[in-house]
């Protein structure tokens, strides 16, 4: 299928006679003489009074962008970003054994950043079991229950979390 570039005439069954003024991924936007501006699909049936080659802009910067961001959002490990409360930054989380071996010492924005991770793939695990097609809906609700327990389990880590939005919420919360 060709596209028609911007300024290309058309005499549309519905619509009448117009002109195309814009371009995108998925429609023509159309100036009609008597019915003012319309949408219609690429592969719409309409006559082609006059062609325009090269004048077209099919995708939108905006269009590719939020493509990414979908495709990065479910294929991805990428994660929003999410604020450490203040009181947290620059701290240092120890670990102090009952014994005599030394402490384990690491910046909380490292540990953080961890659970910023783990609370991501849970998400994403989630979003693969609605998703399924291998599972019946029983066992997909029956594998949410235990998403919502280990949530439960991970609301012990909200203090780290500036924004109530992003804490974990187990079934209580729910």
């Amino acid at each position: 299928m060709k596209i028609l570039g911007i300024g290309s005439r058309i005499n549309h069954p519905e619509y009448g006679k117009g002109v195309v003024t814009n371009v995108s991924s998925k429609h023509y936007w159309v100036t009609f003489l008597e019915n003012g501006l319309e949408t219609i699909d690429l592969d719409a049936e309409f006559e082609v009074i006059e062609g325009v080659e090269g004048e077209v802009d099919s995708v939108s910067f905006f269009d590719v962008e939020r493509s990414l961001v979908k495709i990065l959002e479910k294929w991805s490990d990428t994660h929003e970003k999410v604020a450490i409360a203040d009181k947290w930054k620059g701290g240092n989380l120890v670990l102090e054994p009952g014994d005599s071996t030394a402490n384990k010492e690491m910046p909380i924005e490292t540990f953080f950043h961890k659970i910023v991770m783990v609370r991501d793939r849970i998400r994403v695990m989630e979003q693969k079991i609605n998703s399924s097609k291998n599972l019946d809906d029983q066992e997909k609700v029956d594998l949410q229950q235990y998403i919502t327990r280990i949530y439960g389990s991970l609301t012990s880590f909200n203090v780290l979390f500036k924004t109530k939005n992003d804490h974990f919420v187990g079934e209580r919360g729910k």
